[in-house]
């Protein structure tokens, strides 16, 4: 994506600041809609990619994601053609948690965003949810084909009738937000999801400012790099061709070496720490701004993660990180 700085449409916004809650994880106030948005969640990306048996597995993740304090969960209309937003649903209406106090993200697909189709996507969502509103829809990412503001006048007038509680867009570029946001009328892009980690920050320090200046949340996914962020493939095991076809070339063979030496050296400064090495990861994330979104199939997994979010690093030490991250370390 280009990091080229588009003039900001003409409406007066206020950065988002962090508030502390009593689960551990802080939020950020959205300047539209009625929950504040929570520094870290789960997404329910791979849902509906794996066998029946994983599905009861990630059904079990889940409802502990849900006891052990996580408040944020992230699906899409695409994810396992709707299977994800089905057993998210499914699990929230067997949870004794009303929904009241989770914040749930979906998303309109790619293919979906002419005006008639996005109605009908987001229909389509709150049914497999099992939800008279959900409190934050995205555009998946943008088609070239589609006017943007046909797309986002739907999204306007959902947000309008009460089903959506705000609205959001993913892997969109400067100039493709800036134009988002100045399709709406009344109300505002609250989200830019976008790939952003230690080592593939191109998408994230490409809109982190703009959107800082702009009251606008930046959803950090793949923070951990498939892992590589919190120590695996860092003693022998090797990236699957699928791992490796989703992490944004960074694991190519030309690049995989280097990567996984910086990583060990981060995972060195963790251990001097005495911290889990993810911490450092999800934590440079967050003194960015960015709302973090993890990944797990498991719930030892989750419980990784909130350990690894309980611990958090110095300022130095996420300075150190941030240099062997881009190379450049001292001596």
């Amino acid at each position: 994506m280009t990091k080229k700085q588009p003039a900001a449409p003409a409406k007066k916004r206020v950065a988002p600041s962090a508030e502390p809650t009593s689960k551990g994880i802080d939020s950020y106030p959205l300047k539209v809609g009625t929950k504040a948005h929570p520094a870290l969640g789960l997404g329910l990306w791979s849902l509906g990619r794996w066998t029946r048996e994983d599905e009861v597995k990630t059904r079990t993740t889940v409802e502990h994601a849900i006891h052990a304090g996580v408040s944020w969960f992230d699906t899409a209309e695409v994810y396992g053609t709707g299977r994800s937003e089905r057993l998210l649903g499914d699990v929230l209406s067997r949870s004794q948690n009303d929904g009241s106090q989770l914040f749930l993200t979906t998303k309109v697909s790619w293919e979906h965003l002419r005006a008639a189709q996005v109605r009908a996507a987001v229909v389509g969502s709150l049914q497999k949810l099992g939800r008279r509103t959900v409190d934050l829809v995205l555009v998946h990412a943008p088609d070239a084909h589609v006017p943007i503001a046909e797309t986002m006048g739907a999204l306007e007038t959902l947000w309008k009738e009460g089903k959506v509680g705000a609205i959001g867009v993913s892997n969109f570029s400067l100039e493709e937000l800036a134009a988002a946001r100045a399709a709406l009328q009344e109300t505002d892009v609250v989200v830019n999801q976008v790939v952003y980690n230690l080592f593939d920050r191109e998408d994230g320090d490409g809109v982190v400012d703009y959107c800082r200046q702009n009251g606008i949340v930046v959803e950090a996914y793949t923070p951990l790099l498939r892992g590589i962020l919190a120590g695996r493939y860092l003693d022998g095991e090797t990236p699957s061709p699928e791992v490796r076809r989703f992490a944004h070339h960074l694991l190519d063979r030309d690049r995989y070496d280097t990567l996984v030496a910086q990583a060990r050296s981060i995972r060195e400064l963790a251990k001097g720490e005495g911290i889990p090495m993810a911490s450092i990861a999800l934590h440079w994330l967050r003194r960015r701004g960015a709302a973090v979104l993890f990944g797990a199939s498991r719930p030892e997994q989750v419980d990784e993660i909130l350990d690894a979010w309980a611990h958090r690093p110095s300022d130095a030490v996420l300075d150190r990180a941030d240099e062997i991250a881009r190379g450049t370390p001292r001596a």
